[in-house]
């Protein structure tokens, strides 16, 4: 059995897929699937996710505000009262995203900041969207102590050194279908050296489908896709790839294994 460790279940176009919520949660779990975690992006629109997913048990959801949605100052108080719902089991997604523009960098460090304090603060892990912002995102991580939490670079799209770097603060490094683009040559190098121990996988549905979808509006079943591709990448059996995800899974978001 595998995880989408990272999906937005109230951002799927339900007409363009010709599917309920209730449908692509069981063609999910007719491919292995057995836990989903619904990410947020902004807090307005946070209490409308949870309504659509808070009646599944194998849907967990995370709480933050994405870095190019922070358009202004970060409201802790009310991160904190809506992370603290029962169903919450992360912080995020949070972060820095400097491909756009500059004029927007000093907001996102400081939302990206009050995001691991809140963390530390509820003892709940980070997830941490990052992009073209390595040397940032590593130091706000070491300078207020995100180790203390934990979490997860999520979607990694970087370089080794800034794996390793997370990796050497017990974060974890989550990849999505990405890695099966043809253009993704380092990130294939990069996945080669995660060890397994620290390994999560994903979709970012309804972004990023992996091959053969790509084009197509992602999903969380495409996950087994994902699986698959990284367990030939590494070289190990594709058995071997899931335990070792899903195991990582309900360790870093301290939920009960299934089963």
């Amino acid at each position: 059995m595998i995880v989408d460790s990272h999906c937005h279940l109230d951002r799927l176009d339900f007409d363009k897929l010709d599917l309920n919520l209730d449908q692509v949660l069981d063609k999910a779990r007719a491919k292995q699937v057995e836990h989903f975690l619904c990410v947020s992006v902004t807090l307005d629109q946070f209490p409308s996710m949870l309504d659509k997913i808070k009646h599944y048990n194998d849907v967990s959801a995370s709480c933050g505000v994405h870095p190019l949605d922070q358009k202004d100052a970060l409201n802790k108080q009310q991160l904190i009262d809506l992370a603290s719902h029962e169903k919450v089991v992360a912080i995020g997604e949070t972060g820095l995203d400097y491909y756009y523009s500059q004029d927007t960098h000093a907001v996102q460090q400081a939302s990206f900041v009050g995001h691991i304090e809140v963390a530390n603060e509820l003892q709940k892990p980070l997830i941490i969207h990052t992009r073209d912002a390595r040397e940032d995102t590593i130091n706000l991580m070491r300078e207020h102590k995100a180790e203390n939490c934990g979490g997860v670079l999520h979607c990694f799209t970087e370089d080794w050194d800034m794996a390793k770097k997370a990796i050497d603060m017990g974060f974890y490094i989550s990849i999505s279908g990405i890695v099966t683009f043809k253009n993704a040559v380092e990130l294939k190098e990069v996945v080669k050296q995660i060890p397994l121990d620290r390994l999560l996988i994903e979709t970012d549905s309804p972004y990023l489908a992996p091959v053969p979808y790509r084009g197509k509006t992602n999903q969380p079943a495409y996950v087994e896709d994902v699986a698959y591709y990284i367990s030939e990448l590494k070289g190990i059996n594709f058995n071997e790839l899931a335990k070792a995800t899903t195991d990582n899974f309900y360790s870093l978001f301290k939920l009960a294994a299934k089963g």
